[in-house]
């Protein structure tokens, strides 16, 4: 396959987390977003090293496995659904065999117990970041969803199916209202305009109903004053007919140049700015910038799947690390004598606060700070730890943190299953074993999927730094392998290995000088310095095992 070319062919099998894989004469090509068992034509957008991607152009006919006749009509435009058309129970099928080959990948003897689907697969999501856009250049205002594989154009989700109906009415009347009233949509490249996102949090036990409307300051433009065009958006989403009730209706004003929902300040417009959710019997108040898991009822599965997996906590002291809202710690802390946790997002931190108080847990400690940075500093002694990183998983450096405390237990939750894979290399070579592990599917119609595993401690090994002296050929995710299989085993590639595998970058000369010290075939005069006297530093005894371990990959030593 040639780059710039178009290429014509069936998709074999579809690898976590959206990545259909085509063969052509031999050649592997990673096609995102595309089917198992599709025909489909892509352009060949990357090809290095061996490693061939992809961009899907057309779907010449459908997979065998689409047989879902009730999907969304924008399903294949908007961005967000991956497999709507694909019947529940066959993604279930495709993410539990996505997950099960990760981790086969990386352990061994251990319990894997499958894939637990969502309570309810439509309708799940209770928070949703909607744009305002057009669909096309100078095209009338929408309100919606990125269209796939488009930083610019929007697409109106009128009929989305991932949302209540709540949700549907108040995009619709919103996106109505601003057009008639011909208010400009924020330009993300020249920075000008006024209307930015909606922002729309729905609570699944209560019905309550949380919506912020986010613009920048500039009123240019406006036909109207700011506060009349506000008060009559108002008025129009108090007239709609809900299933649910407004907590509150806010306006945020937003003028960073970054296209993210934050605030500069904002304005309560009716009710108030909060509305508490249920989840397990607890009670947690969602703002609208609070970290809350976006399917309620699935975060009940994953929680009641980990508090499963953690066991018989009393009197022992829990660490819930990148503890978010405190979710799990409020979870695990009836039956514990104490659980901290640590989240470098302030305010989530004090909503944690909040929410313990609210549900009569004096047992809670809430830390704000880097788990990196904090980790080392506290003065408890935990005795099982949870992990709840975000999707690029847990620092190298606090990961060795984490290791030191020698805990019998660990639960460790992910959203990105190949990070866990990645980390779980780590905490294998530690002395850590998995013992079972589970997927659940939090996101259905989308590739994304959450994993929980639950490692133990073998003997002391846990508490000791690596020994790098021992020789061993560490088993890598099959993410990592497909990228590195057919790849020279040339510098950079050595180097982005070691990066990609333990976060750590290594000098080219470090590289040289373990290469010379197993008297291995050098090019002459490489990477000598033009510096009448260099400086040249000694490659340090874990970096050393860390060139040795992807030496032995490429099967340069034995």
């Amino acid at each position: 396959m040639k780059k710039g070319e178009r290429y014509t062919g069936v998709v074999e099998r579809m690898e976590f987390p959206n990545r259909g894989i085509v063969m052509i004469d031999g050649e592997r090509a990673i096609v995102k977003n595309a089917l198992p068992g599709q025909e489909v034509t892509f352009a060949v957008n990357k090809k290095r090293g061996g490693r061939c991607e992809g961009r899907l152009l057309e779907v010449v006919k459908e997979s065998p496995l689409e047989t879902e006749e009730n999907r969304c009509p924008h399903f294949g435009i908007c961005g967000g659904c991956v497999c709507q058309s694909i019947p529940y129970e066959e993604q279930l099928k495709i993410k539990e065999q996505q997950i099960k080959t990760l981790l086969d990948s990386v352990c061994q003897d251990y319990v894997f117990e499958g894939i637990k689907g969502s309570p309810i697969h439509e309708g799940y999501r209770n928070k949703m970041e909607f744009s305002f856009g057009d669909e096309y250049k100078d095209g009338p205002l929408a309100l919606g969803m990125h269209k796939r594989g488009s930083f610019h154009d929007v697409v109106n989700v009128d009929h989305c199916k991932i949302v209540h109906e709540d949700f549907t009415k108040i995009l619709t009347a919103t996106r109505e209202y601003f057009a008639e009233k011909k208010v400009p949509f924020y330009k993300k490249l020249k920075h000008e305009g006024f209307l930015r996102h909606l922002l729309v949090r729905r609570a699944v036990k209560t019905g309550e109903i949380l919506v912020a409307l986010v613009t920048s300051t500039q009123t240019e433009g406006l036909n109207e004053s700011e506060e009349m065009l506000i008060q009559g958006w108002k008025e129009a989403l108090l007239g709609l007919d809900l299933e649910g009730s407004y907590a509150g209706i806010l306006q945020i004003h937003n003028d960073s140049l970054a296209d993210v929902v934050q605030s500069d300040e904002t304005l309560v417009l009716y009710g108030q700015e909060y509305f508490y959710e249920e989840l397990l019997g607890l009670e947690f108040r969602i703002s609208p910038f609070s970290f809350f898991q976006t399917n309620s009822l699935g975060a009940e599965v994953l929680y009641e799947t980990a508090r499963g997996y953690v066991g018989d906590t009393r009197d022992k002291v829990v660490f819930d690390l990148y503890s978010g809202t405190g979710t799990i710690a409020q979870i695990l802390a009836p039956v514990a004598a104490k659980v901290v946790g640590v989240e470098i997002v302030e305010e989530a931190v004090e909503a944690a606060k909040q929410n313990a108080a609210a549900n009569g847990l004096d047992n809670c400690e809430f830390i704000a700070g880097d788990v990196l940075k904090v980790v080392g500093t506290l003065k408890d002694k935990p005795d099982l730890i949870v992990l709840d990183p975000p999707r690029d998983g847990v620092h190298p450096k606090a990961l060795d943190q984490i290791i030191d405390f020698g805990v019998d237990h660990m639960v460790y939750i992910s959203c990105k299953p190949t990070s866990l894979v990645r980390d779980l290399v780590v905490l294998q070579e530690r002395g850590y074993k998995v013992e079972r592990a589970a997927a659940i599917d939090m996101f259905p119609s989308t590739g994304n999927v959450e994993t929980v595993a639950l490692l133990t401690k073998k003997g002391d090994f846990g508490k000791k730094k690596r020994d790098f002296q021992v020789e061993m050929e560490v088993p890598i995710s099959p993410d990592m392998h497909k990228e590195y299989k057919e790849q020279k085993p040339t510098y950079e590639n050595i180097k982005k290995y070691i990066m990609e595998k333990h976060g750590v970058k290594v000098h080219t000369a470090y590289i040289a000088e373990v290469k010379r010290d197993c008297e291995l075939d050098m090019r002459p005069n490489y990477n000598v310095s033009r510096k009448e006297e260099p400086v040249i530093k000694s490659c340090t005894p874990e970096k050393r095992e860390y060139i040795m371990e992807a030496l032995r990959y490429y099967k340069m030593v034995v």
